[in-house]
């Protein structure tokens, strides 16, 4: 299935049936009075997050979504019937906003969840209503309330824990394939990955982290060069981004330092807040550089870098929220499950921040630093 992540919707809602203005004639039955009904209310547009949907292609076809009116009520008491509503499944992650204004409408971040989008119009009063001491042969009646009309734009934003960053051919397919079920392509080319894979890490039986692997970047994506700029949207909802970096390029002109730093710059050029995000450095494709030369290799990398960080101590308490830097081969697995634990403990000491209280964790504090993203920028 084509994967579309980005799609223009025109919502229409059922108009409600107009009220009834009728009077009971019966033969024995003299001076009957008013009996029109009220009219329909106009079918409604929901939207409801599924989580067996991963792509918007049903609506880059199908751009138009128009609801049924209520029916008219009628004499004898008859109410008119409701339309019935509409109901459009969407991907969880769908951000849903207006086209005009740019407002949001809907977020769609868990299974289930469920926004009006459009109202239907609401069904008009018969002239039973209006009967009185006074009045006891009424002829009003009201009609029906149109629906809403709406112009929205969707927009799939993956969610995932973890967010892989990188140059083409730097491994990320690679990687996700070692550590999960997710087989996206792989080959030795630039640009295998023309969309989004998502992959489930499964640490233990009640321990899972899920991981999205992004098309990669190269310098001007952020003014649109490459594929990656229109993916990077889907970093966002992520909590942790892992920059790998290919250690042994094809080409011998490649410099590692000059590319992993030009990641960084796109990131800042297309969005500050996503340039924010905790970052961890995984040097990738150890296996292709010989093991004379593995440690000269990535201390030189590391140098250039701009590098300050050091391992915790091992006889240290561990700080998950630290920044740090693994070495892996995605090809051979080597480093991959130190890796994935040590993910997986940084989401679950975040977890317990976020539940922490405030008064906790007090500002400028060590803790508090700890989770502020390293830049290597800055001395």
């Amino acid at each position: 299935m084509k994967f579309i992540d980005e799609a223009r919707v025109e919502l229409i809602a059922g108009n409600g049936g107009n009220g009834s203005a009728s009077m009971r004639r019966e033969k024995f039955v003299p001076r009957g009075g008013p009996d029109g009904g009220d009219g329909g209310r106009g079918g409604s547009i929901y939207a409801v997050a599924d989580k067996d949907i991963n792509t918007l292609v049903d609506y880059r076809f199908v751009k138009q979504y128009r609801a049924k009116h209520g029916e008219n009520g009628r004499g004898a008491d008859c109410y008119g019937k409701g339309a019935d509503d509409i109901v459009l499944r969407m991907p969880v992650g769908t951000l849903i906003t207006d086209a005009e204004t740019g407002a949001v409408v809907a977020d769609l971040t868990e299974d289930g969840q469920r926004y009006l989008l459009a109202k239907g119009g609401k069904g008009g009063l018969g002239n039973l209503h209006f009967k009185s001491s006074t009045n006891r042969a009424p002829r009003q009646f009201t009609k029906g309330d149109e629906g809403e009309r709406r112009d929205l734009r969707l927009e799939l934003k993956v969610l995932a824990d973890i967010g892989l960053l990188g140059m083409p051919n730097a491994g990320k397919s690679t990687f996700i394939r070692a550590v999960s079920a997710a087989r996206p392509k792989v080959a030795d080319y630039p640009f295998t990955t023309l969309h989004p894979n998502l992959g489930v890490v499964r640490i233990d039986e009640n321990r899972s982290f899920v991981i999205a692997d992004i098309p990669g970047l190269i310098e001007g994506a952020a003014e649109g060069a490459g594929l990656g700029h229109r993916f990077l949207k889907h970093l966002q909802r992520t909590g942790l981004l892992l920059h790998l970096v290919d250690l042994a390029p094809f080409n011998d002109d490649t410099d590692p330092v000059r590319e992993a730093h030009a990641i960084l710059e796109e990131l800042r050029k297309y969005d500050e807040e996503l340039y924010a995000k905790p970052r961890w450095l995984v040097l990738n494709k150890l296996d292709m550089v010989p093991e004379e030369e593995r440690e000269n290799r990535i201390r030189e990398f590391l140098e250039g870098y701009g590098w300050t960080a050091q391992e915790p101590d091992p006889y240290a308490p561990f700080d998950p929220l630290l920044p740090r830097m693994f070495t892996i081969s995605g090809l051979t697995g080597e480093g991959c499950q130190q890796l994935c634990w040590s993910i997986m403990d940084y989401i679950e000491a975040t977890r317990q921040r976020t539940n922490a209280k405030p008064e906790q964790i007090g500002a400028g504090s060590e803790e508090q630093a700890a989770y502020e993203p390293y830049d290597p920028t800055k001395s």
